[in-house]
């Protein structure tokens, strides 16, 4: 199976599971949450908060969506990166994966590239470097959109 097929956790029940090998409740606030960055993708606490609020399911405020989002990032249930606007951003998929990040829009996009991971994750396989252990490999491109003038007959 490559990278780019597994989808971890995306499956409500799959993340109940989840949630209880941590010892963590199903509230309705973290499905909230779950369902919300099922629909984003990548998302800060204040994109997850507005999409709740649209729902109208549920009642949420900003922090108790951004304690919910960075408990599941350090449980490793969701990643997350720091973009260069200073907001956290949080990531559905912890597969290896790239990004590219939208640095005039800060908005993160998944680049799915097995073949590229696999050569990198390879090199860096016998590499050393004093004082770490690479954990894993993050790679993200950071790039502003391309614009094509396009002239009007």
């Amino acid at each position: 199976m490559t990278n780019s097929t597994i989808k971890n956790h995306t499956n409500p029940e799959q993340f109940k599971v989840l949630l209880k090998k941590h010892s963590l409740k199903a509230t309705a606030q973290r499905m909230a949450v779950h369902e919300a960055m099922m629909q984003l993708g990548h998302a800060s606490a204040d994109m997850v908060t507005e999409a709740i609020r649209r729902n109208g399911k549920t009642k949420v405020t900003v922090a108790s969506v951004y304690n919910i989002l960075t408990q599941l990032a350090l449980l490793g249930i969701y990643d997350y990166r720091l973009s260069s606007n200073n907001k956290m951003y949080f990531d559905i998929n912890t597969f290896p994966h790239m990004h590219i990040y939208d640095r005039e829009n800060h908005v993160y996009r998944d680049v799915i590239d097995d073949d590229l991971m696999g050569i990198v994750e390879k090199h860096l396989k016998h590499k050393r470097f004093r004082g770490f252990k690479i954990e894993h490999v993050d790679i993200q491109f950071v790039g502003i959109p391309s614009r094509k003038k396009y002239q009007t007959v």
